[in-house]
């Protein structure tokens, strides 16, 4: 007859192995926060407001998604965001761009005319305001083959669109308010014809 008591014994390495998994999926956790808060910081120390998920229309009478839009002391700044690891090799006249990394190989869609696109968008509602774009790569992303256009990493983007002087960017951003007001007017009739669009469904 077997010994029921060792059948019901848990392997000496099991606790070990959870531990192991929980500690993995801590650091995991504690590098994407890392970095998301590295973004955040960079973010709010350019910017004065900003908005994330922008639904604005464009010049084809339709609609256009900005990820983020900051209100600096330079005017308007659209930021899109790329969170790639790798080797990327890309140029202003390519149409796809390529990463390659330890774990895979692969392309995305030059990301420039989106961003051209989306500069444009913005111009037709303020058109007195400086209007820039930038195509934000988050560490662990390299340029061997040179740098294109509108690419730039977190530090570039603060050192060239940062204020150290607050108080003389406030009386700028002043100037500038009324235009990013234009701004919300825009998203929001852009909210209430989607809304209006669904409900006629």
């Amino acid at each position: 007859m077997p010994d029921l008591s060792q059948l019901n014994a848990t392997p000496w390495f099991l606790p070990a192995v959870g531990g192991l998994a929980l500690l993995i999926v801590w650091i995991i956790y504690r590098y994407f926060r890392g970095r998301s808060n590295a973004l955040q910081r960079a973010l709010n120390e350019i910017s004065f407001e900003r908005i994330e998920r922008l639904i604005i229309p464009n010049a084809d009478e339709g609609e256009i998604q900005i990820d983020q839009l900051l209100l600096t002391s330079q005017g308007l700044l659209i930021v899109d965001v790329k969170d790639v690891k790798g080797t990327v090799f890309g140029s202003n006249k390519m149409q796809d761009w390529a990463v390659i990394s330890n774990e895979r190989r692969y392309t995305f869609s030059n990301p420039q005319p989106v961003l051209f696109d989306r500069i444009a968008a913005v111009r037709q509602i303020v058109r007195e305001v400086p209007v820039a774009g930038r195509i934000l790569f988050l560490e662990g992303a390299e340029f061997t083959k040179g740098v294109p256009g509108l690419v730039c990493t977190l530090e570039e983007l603060v050192n060239e669109f940062g204020e150290p002087d607050k108080k003389a960017a406030k009386f700028k951003i002043e100037a500038f308010r009324p235009h990013w007001d234009l701004i919300r007017k825009a998203a929001l009739s852009s909210e209430v014809n989607d809304i209006l669009g669904r409900r006629g469904r």
